[in-house]
């Protein structure tokens, strides 16, 4: 993806002035088509919004924030942002902000009760300690099997982002019976109590697989493949708690929810009570699986039920993090109310002095470790098995759910990169064209230089700057002056846009040189221009974008 470093003097552009612009976007309710003194141009260009796909309703959103700075507007009603989506949408989208408001404290209670109406009690879930140092345990176990620095880092950095400092000497990796590890702290302990990982118990250490004698009769692969299989329940409850923490706690907190305004409540929180409720349902189906015989098998028809589900709220929860983490980051810097609240939340013993901000990234750290889990279980399960095939599709469908909320969180950037250059734009003479638009996403960007045909008696040649910013769809030409950009001309990309290389030496001019063509414009006309890169790698950047096809 294209890089861009949308700040200015102003810092309009941050994705903090973004989400501090969508609070008025949501506190009033005017329409855009109630907004009275802005210009037709850009009346017309929000007609052309589109809001049917999740990536289309956050471009909506976005775009309304754009054109409230354009218009200097401060009641744009912004639709379809972080969306929570409900179970009986089989389609769930980025849909309006909870727009059947009619009293909010009910909305809220109702919310409530939804989340804490809890009918499954998991048999396994106080063996476990929390997620967080669930997830460092597994790791610092797969560093010490793979011994490799560049691994260590990858897992590190992409499942645990923030946690890396929690590694604790108190790991241990030693099986031990659910029995022996009790947990040392509840709800209504006193005072904080220091952190005890509780090591994670081991399938043969269950009284009923003891009981079963089955442990002599297996082989240690067979053993293996029953630990890899009983991990993925293990760390499900271990998950489940902290989730139940995460959304009992600080999710249901009345006292939290009176720092926020309901869109911030929604932004920092997304759908987390509803990710709670498909893990719950998961956990219980595989202790299900695991009560009908203690020699656990076909755990990938467990997985693949789930998935649907775990697509429906995953992808829209991972999407939304970029905006969750910036509006949490802001609220830390600029709301003191918040930060008493959290501080003091965060001092309860059930969170076990973990943050906040571990238990809103644990739907990440999770989707992405089942994936890790299933295929460790793959390699341990015999080629011919019939639970080979369902085994593959489980973890091809979790793939699938971890590339979307990928492609859900680039395209958040690049939406949001759109919005940014769109504040800087000024189309001035030249008809304005509507840049945030589905689909759309920039490719290369960067200043050169044009050649003129303007006699001059130095022995310089002459040259005017000029910035270019490639969309996938479409190329503009500006001049650019105090970090703004006056449009001179656009074209369609790559219909009205060719390239073409220049025998420099013979011409005469600078060896990084191209003509570019735009056979038609907004003028009306053909045009052609050389242009001239400040360095070689930026001629050969450009002659690479230009020459590209979508």
């Amino acid at each position: 993806m294209a890089q861009f470093d949308c700040r200015d003097d102003d810092s309009r552009c941050l994705s903090s002035s973004i989400i501090t612009n969508l609070h008025s976007c949501f506190e009033n309710s005017h329409s855009v088509s109630n907004c009275s003194g802005g210009p037709d141009e850009s009346s017309d260009s929000m007609s052309q919004v589109e809001v049917y796909s999740p990536s289309r309703d956050m471009s909506s959103a976005l775009r309304s924030v754009a054109l409230m700075h354009t218009l200097d507007l401060k009641k744009i009603h912004a639709p379809g942002l972080f969306s929570v989506p409900r179970p009986e949408e089989e389609n769930p989208t980025l849909s309006l902000l909870n727009n059947q408001d009619t009293s909010p404290e009910g909305a809220a209670d109702l919310a409530e009760e939804e989340v804490l109406s809890i009918s499954f009690q998991s048999k396994y879930i106080h063996f476990f300690p929390l997620y967080q140092d669930y997830c460092l345990q597994a790791v610092k176990k797969d560093v010490l099997r793979l011994n490799k620095s560049f691994v260590s880092e990858l897992i590190t950095t992409q499942y645990l982002p923030g946690l890396q400092s929690r590694l604790s000497p108190h790991c241990h990796s030693e099986p031990t019976s659910p029995q022996s590890n009790p947990p040392d702290e509840t709800p209504s302990s006193p005072l904080p109590q220091p952190i005890r990982v509780t090591p994670c118990t081991l399938w043969q250490d269950l009284d009923e697989v003891k009981a079963s004698g089955l442990l002599s009769s297996l082989t240690t692969r067979e053993i293996r493949l029953q630990e890899s299989m009983f991990e993925l329940i293990g760390s499900e409850a271990s998950y489940l708690q902290s989730l139940g923490v995460a959304v009992s706690h600080f999710y249901a907190s009345k006292a939290l929810k009176q720092t926020l305004s309901r869109m911030e409540h929604h932004i920092l929180f997304s759908n987390i009570q509803r990710v709670m409720a498909a893990s719950e349902k998961f956990l219980m189906a595989l202790e299900i699986r695991l009560g009908e015989s203690v020699f656990i098998s076909h755990i990938g028809e467990v997985v693949l039920q789930h998935c649907p589900e775990f697509h429906s709220l995953y992808v829209p929860y991972v999407t939304n993090m970029m905006y969750q983490e910036v509006l949490l980051n802001q609220l830390l810097q600029q709301n003191r109310d918040f930060v008493y609240s959290i501080k003091k939340l965060g001092s309860d013993p059930v969170c076990q002095r973990q943050s906040l901000k571990s238990f809103l990234v644990l739907p990440f750290q999770r989707i992405t470790r089942i994936k890790l889990i299933l295929e460790s279980i793959l390699k341990l399960t015999e080629p011919g098995s019939d639970s080979i095939l369902n085994l593959k599709k489980a973890i091809e469908a979790i793939h699938e759910i971890v590339t979307e909320c990928d492609k859900g969180v680039r395209k958040m950037k690049q939406t949001e990169e759109l919005v940014c250059i769109e504040l800087l734009l000024d189309f001035g003479k030249v008809k304005s064209v509507p840049l945030v638009v589905s689909e759309r996403f920039l490719v290369h960007q960067g200043p050169v230089r044009q050649l003129t045909a303007e006699v001059t008696y130095s022995s310089r040649v002459p040259f005017i700057s000029v910035y270019l910013h490639l969309f996938n769809d479409l190329l503009i030409i500006s001049s650019k002056k105090d970090q703004r950009f006056t449009v001179v001309d656009y074209a369609e990309f790559p219909t009205h846009v060719h390239l073409e290389h220049l025998k420099t030496e013979v011409l005469g001019v600078p060896p990084d040189s191209f003509l570019l063509h735009l056979s038609q414009s907004q003028t009306g006309h053909p045009t052609a221009m050389i242009l001239v890169t400040h360095t070689r790698s930026d001629k050969e950047a450009w002659m690479t974008a230009l020459s590209s096809k979508p």
